[in-house]
């Protein structure tokens, strides 16, 4: 499979987005209304849409979910134990790990949707939107509390407010009762989703100082070895321990190499955080799947 040519669109919407802002009359003015249109309305329509159109099966992918939860609470807790790893060097800056460390666990699931036909069949589809439902909810938990957190916000109150994890838990409880978009409302709702996807990775684009990932090495290059290296490799133990079959394997190995959620700058700079460090970082996780997607299915998986 040719990942380059699988991501490219994703790299090539971030670099117009940057160019766009930088020279032309485009400029920040234009994009943080749009941050805030793809934050608060076009990306919470994509989540629901991508939970419902596939009715969750949980008794046949039990072991799946908990893989997946488990792989989840592990990529957390390795991004955000970076700070107390000695040899890492001086201290990190604990607002810039807060912002950044969503990127070591967060995963595109625009990407990840398209590749799982491609890797798994018609069956790879459904294990995918059972990973979404399952890890979407936790992670946007774990991404949230730390910036909560340090920005001196209650935590509950950010949460129940953020529009991501309300179209998730929405999405989950519809799914569960059965309830599916009507015929009528589907093309709309897609193109919805399609739009926030777009205008995401532009928007990250157009916030990205390559020059202030300078500040931060370090913790760049920490946070990018959990996402694609770490959780890779934490899932083909994680199919093991849990018994998966060939598919399930396949599924979770892609799911955690799939490049980072470009939504991560989005909530970053939604936060009052640094959005241009965390969507340089969102850049090079897009062209890093390009390397951790070939080692975790062609080398683990194979």
């Amino acid at each position: 499979m040719n990942f380059a040519q699988l991501l490219f669109p994703d790299f090539s919407l971030i670099f117009i987005g940057y160019l766009l802002c930088r020279f032309t009359a485009l400029d920040r003015k234009v994009w943080e209304p749009i941050e805030s249109l793809v934050y608060y309305f076009l990306f919470p329509v994509l989540l629901f849409h991508s939970i419902v159109r596939n009715p969750l099966d949980l008794q046949g992918t039990s072991a799946l979910m908990a893989a997946g939860f488990t792989l989840g609470l592990c990529g957390i807790a390795l991004a955000y134990s970076l700070p107390y790893w000695p040899w890492l060097g001086r201290p990190f800056d604990r607002r810039l790990h807060a912002a950044s460390a969503q990127v070591g666990f967060r995963f595109n699931s625009f990407i990840a949707l398209a590749l799982a036909s491609k890797v798994a069949g018609p069956q790879g589809l459904q294990l995918v939107a059972v990973l979404i439902g399952v890890c979407v909810p936790l992670f946007n938990v774990g991404a949230v509390w730390p910036m909560a957190h340090h920005a001196g916000k209650g935590f509950v109150r950010e949460l129940v407010r953020n529009p991501l994890i309300i179209a998730t838990a929405s999405g989950l409880l519809a799914n569960l009762a059965g309830f599916s978009v009507p015929g009528w409302l589907e093309p709309t709702v897609t193109r919805i989703g399609q739009s926030s996807l777009a205008l995401g990775l532009m928007a990250a684009g157009a916030g990205m100082q390559l020059g202030s990932l300078h500040t931060a090495k370090a913790l760049g290059v920490s946070v990018l070895a959990v996402k694609h290296l770490g959780m890779p490799l934490m899932a083909f133990g994680l199919a093991r321990l849990f018994g998966l079959d060939a598919t399930q394997t396949t599924v979770l190995l892609m799911f955690s190499a799939v490049p980072t959620a470009s939504t991560c700058y989005v909530l970053a700079a939604r936060m009052g955080y640094n959005g241009p460090y965390v969507a340089g970082l969102v850049t090079l996780s897009t062209l890093l799947g390009m390397v951790s997607l070939p080692f975790a299915l062609g080398v683990l998986g194979g």
